[in-house]
């Protein structure tokens, strides 16, 4: 029992020390905010995260996916170099009703982004907000959701990429790909380009939303995936959606 409590002692200490709240996870919900994303899919993104955030099979993940039982989310907005809105700063999902608290504030804030594509800037304020936070996660992910990998301005993705996996950080992407769902379509393979030029770290993967309906089963699975630390599929990269 006492080596017990003195191993207990010594994983927790270094947080402790720091004033770190310990959590499973440490998740930036980044979510396209610019100007191809009209009020209407906006709604449809929002409702998404947050039929996923509340959905069973999320919080089964939470409760079963680390040794804690919970974890801390923030969701972003993010649009053009200097347009990232915080919807909703730091809060510890452990449980229905955190998730529900969560997901009320995601559908109800005001709409406060729009501008042209700038993923560099958006993953840099994803590992900004991890690095600054009062937790410590035995893993930390940034999850971009977008309709486009342009990304016409510095700071690079290279440079978004590299400064992720200083700070150990894993970045996933959601390629939203349907036509009434998302205003601007980007030429080529999205998913491939999103493969190619924004994921990042282990296990880093894309899932694809190719509808309306197929947003929210998305969202939900590729929570679940981040959740559970897993990867979709044996090559770990990709998971298509329909």
């Amino acid at each position: 029992m006492l080596r017990a409590s003195l191993l207990a002692l010594l994983v927790a200490g270094p947080a402790q020390a720091q004033g770190l709240e310990r959590v499973d996870l440490e998740l930036v919900l980044l979510a396209d905010g610019t100007s191809s994303i009209d009020p209407v899919e906006l709604a449809i993104q929002r409702r998404g995260y947050a039929a996923a955030l509340v959905d069973p099979e999320v919080l089964g993940a939470i409760e079963a996916g680390g040794a804690l039982g919970r974890i801390a989310v923030a969701y972003v907005e993010w649009a053009s170099r200097r347009r990232q809105d915080v919807v909703v700063d730091w809060a510890v999902i452990e449980g229905e009703g955190s998730a529900e608290e969560v997901a009320a504030r995601i559908l109800v804030a005001p709409r406060r982004v729009e501008g042209v594509n700038a993923i560099g800037a958006a993953l840099l304020k994803g590992v900004e907000l991890i690095e600054g936070n009062r937790f410590d996660g035995f893993r930390k992910v940034i999850d971009l959701s977008g309709d486009s990998a342009w990304n016409p301005r510095a700071p690079t993705l290279a440079a978004a990429r590299a400064a992720a996996l200083d700070a150990g950080i894993v970045i996933n992407a959601l390629a939203v790909l349907c036509d009434n769902c998302s205003g601007r379509q980007g030429t080529g393979n999205l998913e491939q380009q999103f493969r190619d030029r924004v994921i990042a770290g282990s296990g880093a993967f894309v899932v694809t939303a190719d509808s309306r309906e197929s947003f929210a089963d998305a969202v939900r699975r590729k929570l679940v995936l981040e959740i559970a630390g897993a990867t979709p599929g044996t090559g770990g990269s990709h998971a298509h959606h329909r």
